[in-house]
């Protein structure tokens, strides 16, 4: 799939607001957003109004980065989104959030989705005692995950760990912090996901 390798502040900085793609660095002083609260490139400042397709595209362009996710992996999210009872827009919303790395990275174990996804596809995690590298693969209510025993002397995941000890678990999952694990108690609500995602704008862009 295709991965977006260039400067990820400049995705923060073209959307006019935190992504917090890259870490701790986002909560700093040397966040570029803070510094530079304008779009990259020689005509960022120019402030120009959307249309009303452009910001639906802005929208889904967005939650697209939030999650580290590619168009044609998106689409497919949309595609099961639709196809579920329910809201399409929050469907999706916790189909993203059924991701691996994202659980990773809720759980603690990264500082960012993009790091919860690399020690995801590294072979770090297993998901109800079987090893899984895979970063997209979806979760269901009652599964485990857990660093793999022979990974838990990682230095990574115990300063990941320390580092974001501060930062809450959300209600839909158990952390167990000595075991270096945690358990899906269920799936995510719209009220549990804190992202500031209008996904009526992302549905609407896909009925077109």
């Amino acid at each position: 799939m295709a991965r977006y390798k260039d400067e990820q502040c400049r995705i923060c900085r073209r959307e006019g607001q935190k992504l917090f793609l890259k870490g701790e660095r986002c909560y700093s002083d040397k966040c570029s957003v803070s510094r530079r609260n304008y779009g990259p490139g020689q005509h960022g400042q120019k402030k120009a109004k959307l249309s009303e397709y452009g910001t639906q595209l802005r929208e889904k362009q967005k939650t697209k980065s939030f999650y580290g996710v590619g168009e044609k992996q998106f689409r497919k999210y949309f595609e099961m989104a639709s196809n579920k009872k329910g809201i399409t827009g929050e469907n999706l919303l916790q189909v993203l959030e059924s991701r691996l790395d994202n659980i990773v990275y809720r759980l603690g174990f990264g500082t960012s989705r993009a790091q919860a996804r690399q020690l995801v596809n590294h072979g770090l995690f297993e998901v109800n005692g079987k090893k899984v590298d895979i970063a997209s693969y979806l979760v269901k209510a009652g599964d485990e995950i857990a660093v793999r025993e022979s990974k838990k002397d990682k230095g990574v995941i115990k300063a990941n760990v320390e580092a974001n000890s501060a930062r809450p678990v959300p209600a839909w999952l158990e952390k167990n912090a000595e075991k270096l694990g945690g358990k899906v108690l269920r799936l995510a609500a719209r009220e549990d996901i804190d992202l500031p995602v209008q996904e009526h704008l992302i549905v609407e862009l896909y009925s077109k």
